[in-house]
């Protein structure tokens, strides 16, 4: 008997998990992001944009997934315009919103638009945000190698953060 029990728990306990979103957390995406930028720029470079030495990664993931989470919340305020707008179709090809961004089930009716549109628009400004602070990072790392290390340090502040502040002061010039 108490086998049966200890099973049914189980069994309940695992249906909420198997209908669980498998969409990223904001943590995982910025850990992402972190791997691809330390990539690009290389790790030395990586960790004098970041500071903190060893604590760089940590660093990059817990600005990323602040960054993240507020992509979430600009698309949704985005898509949520772009649904209450009655000019949509004429925009969009004669598609309303839900047979622009859903996906057509069995019964012939739209599903989930709402939440693609989310997700593609949020992904969009990831990947934007993404692009331009690596691209104003290798501008960075261009420029501090013509300047010198202490040239560049004193063009920028005279700190050991210089190199952020460049990738920071670059990445805005380039998308404001």
């Amino acid at each position: 008997m108490r086998k049966i029990i200890l099973f049914v728990v189980f069994a309940l306990s695992a249906i909420p998990a198997a209908y669980a979103d498998n969409s990223p957390t904001p943590t995982q995406q910025a850990s992402a992001m972190c791997k691809q930028q330390r990539t690009a720029i290389g790790a030395t470079f990586f960790t004098q944009m970041y500071g903190g030495g060893k604590n760089a990664y940590g660093r990059c993931v817990s600005k990323l997934a602040g960054t993240v989470s507020s992509d979430k919340t600009n698309a949704s305020k985005q898509c949520a315009a772009e649904r209450a707008d009655a000019a949509f179709a004429s925009s969009h090809g004669g598609k309303t919103f839900d047979q622009f961004y859903g996906t057509t089930n069995k019964s012939g009716k739209s599903s989930n638009a709402f939440g693609k549109c989310v997700s593609s628009k949020a992904q969009e400004q990831e990947q934007q945000q993404q692009q331009s602070t690596i691209n104003a990072a290798k501008s960075c790392k261009t420029e501090r190698k013509s300047l010198g290390a202490a040239g560049f340090k004193s063009k920028y502040g005279g700190h050991s953060n210089a190199f952020g502040k460049c990738v920071s002061k670059t990445a805005k010039a380039s998308n404001p």
